[in-house]
């Protein structure tokens, strides 16, 4: 890919993407292919990025990883709740709409991003007047 950049896939099928206030996210059916998991390994292990695009990603690619720290290949259903006390261990930046303020989605993008990165974007989200959900403006996290 260009500029360093290396795609790769996610299976997803995704639920509601954001629940009302304070509700945890419902669980989602995913699967983490072979090569995701290796490529993933691959750049954790030369010090490199990865960002996920999406909070249904963070939640499959935190479902795959193992007890020793790695990604593995897997499938299944994530009922994992991200948050501060829940980091997202193999994802370092995360490309994602924004979910109201009060979403238990905030969380998860604490537990990638930071409580003072996230609270920052979302009082400049605010501040600007920024859409809301699917079809709103999108943040780029790089703590």
């Amino acid at each position: 890919m260009g500029k360093g950049i290396t795609v790769t896939p996610v299976i997803l099928h995704a639920g509601v993407s954001s629940p009302d206030r304070h509700e945890p996210p419902q669980p989602e059916r995913f699967a983490v292919p072979e090569v995701t998991a290796s490529l993933v390994g691959s750049a954790r292990t030369a010090g490199r990025r990865v960002v996920a695009v999406g909070t249904t990603v963070t939640r499959a690619l935190v479902g795959a990883v193992a007890s020793d720290a790695s990604l593995r290949t897997a499938s299944g259903w994530t009922d994992r709740v991200l948050g501060p006390a829940h980091p997202a261990r193999v994802v370092t930046g995360l490309v994602t709409g924004l979910h109201e303020p009060e979403a238990s989605h905030r969380s998860l993008l604490e537990a990638v991003a930071g409580v003072d990165l996230v609270g920052a974007a979302y009082r400049a989200a605010i501040e600007h007047r920024y859409l809301w959900h699917e079809f709103g403006d999108s943040m780029l996290f790089l703590p």
